[in-house]
């Protein structure tokens, strides 16, 4: 009882310390859905049927009476690790093996592996976008973590972290920028800062181009799903949620499904010195009742996850890859701020956009708008057109002494 007690406690505790894990911020979220709430239903969905199988009897078979226990104990221990197959109630069984073969059910005993795998597979997209956002230059996790506590923290602590979120964002911008200033390298720039045709951490534009794969990466997770667990399962599997949904408005039992039966045959052969015996018995899959209701569940759970993450796919393709977009976003939050009028200020509005935060800053800046608010965005906007506006300052002073005259094109 001690033993078990301790078992027990180590679970539980176990439990806990994955319940305090900080969620990182780094994201949105859409990919929270597929990374997060997606592994964690299948994680629970693999504990429901792996506790059904090793626990409860996850196969019974009606055995002839001359079994004994042991006799029963092994025709369903053998008719769980062999597949069985389904024959409807009002349909004779086949004599021959291969038509018996066409029903099969060669899934039930790998369900919860499966599962698994799924959990998996929606977790590596999340996996490669730590692993590769991290050699940015830009702490993502980082800003948008402090930009999200500052919105409920008190107003003298929310100025200090604004500004130093605002520091911390210009270095790693500053730390992005190409300092070589050759005709190459200015080409480069044009071409992936007007046309996105080129994609690296000193063009400004790596994080979005990572993130926009990480998406490509979940949509075809989710959908890929459908269609593996279509090969898995044998069944159509893809057209499973229309079928369940026709029953449904026909009025017709959409529980008795012939892809997960819960009567089925099996067949079995005892060896007896020189003779084998064959046998073929009925036996009921219990565990198919949890079977079914999990995979009627999963297909309309992938198919709202594949639309879902194709809409945000498609949403943030249109607001970072097109320039107007971009200088549309940053001249609303200044415009909130009254950091600018019009004309000269807004010509500077879009350099700053174009030049300053670049693709990688806007994109760090949408992500704090997702994860807090829309007040904390514009404080950090326009806390960097300031520091942006004072630098342009600064060089226009430090070029004046050797043009002699003052410039007439720089708007401040």
């Amino acid at each position: 009882m001690m033993l078990h007690s301790m078992r027990m406690d180590s679970i539980i505790g176990s439990v806990g310390r994955v319940a305090n894990v900080k969620v990182r911020n780094d994201d949105d979220l859409n990919d929270r859905v597929n990374h997060l709430y997606t592994t964690g239903i299948l994680i629970i969905f693999t504990v429901v049927v792996s506790a059904r199988q090793y626990v409860g009897d996850p196969i019974r078979c009606w055995c002839p009476a001359q079994f004994t226990g042991a006799h029963v104990d092994y025709t369903n221990n053998i008719c769980w690790i062999s597949n069985t197959y389904f024959v409807p109630m009002d349909v004779s069984v086949p004599e021959s093996v291969p038509k018996r073969r066409e029903n099969e059910l060669t899934y039930y005993q790998w369900v919860p592996v499966m599962l698994l795998i799924q959990a998996l597979m929606f977790y590596i997209p999340c996996i490669l976008w730590r692993l590769f956002n991290g050699q940015s230059g830009i702490n993502v996790d980082r800003i948008v973590s402090l930009a999200s506590d500052a919105q409920y923290e008190a107003p003298e602590v929310r100025i200090r972290t604004i500004k130093y979120v605002v520091r911390h964002i210009d270095r790693c911008l500053d730390n992005q920028r190409e300092s070589r200033h050759r005709c190459c390298v200015t080409l480069r720039h044009v071409l992936s800062v007007k046309m996105s045709l080129l994609c690296g951490r000193r063009y400004g534009n790596y994080l979005i181009t990572v993130y926009l794969v990480m998406k490509m990466l979940y949509i075809a997770n989710a959908i890929g799903q459908l269609f593996m667990l279509n090969a898995f399962l044998a069944s159509e599997y893809n057209m499973y949620g229309f079928q369940v949904l026709e029953d449904l408005i026909e009025g017709d039992e959409w529980t008795a499904s012939r892809r997960f039966p819960r009567v089925t045959m099996c067949d079995f052969d005892i060896r007896q010195m020189t003779n084998n015996h064959h046998y073929s018995v009925q036996c009921v899959l219990p565990i198919n009742l949890f079977n079914e209701k999990i995979y009627i569940f999963l297909w309309f759970w992938l198919v709202f996850v594949s639309a879902l993450t194709c809409y945000s796919f498609i949403s943030w393709l249109w607001q970072m890859v097109f320039p107007s977009s971009r200088i549309h976003y940053i001249r609303k939050f200044l415009k909130i701020m009254d950091r600018i009028g019009s004309g000269p200020d807004k010509k500077l509005a879009t350099r700053f956009t174009m030049e300053y935060l670049r693709h990688d800053g806007v994109f760090t800046l949408r992500l704090v708008g997702k994860n807090s608010s829309d007040i904390v965005v514009a404080e950090i906007i326009s806390g960097l057109w300031d520091l942006y506006r004072s630098k342009k300052s600064i060089q226009i002073r430090n070029t004046l002494p050797s043009n002699g005259h003052e410039s007439d094109g720089e708007d401040v």
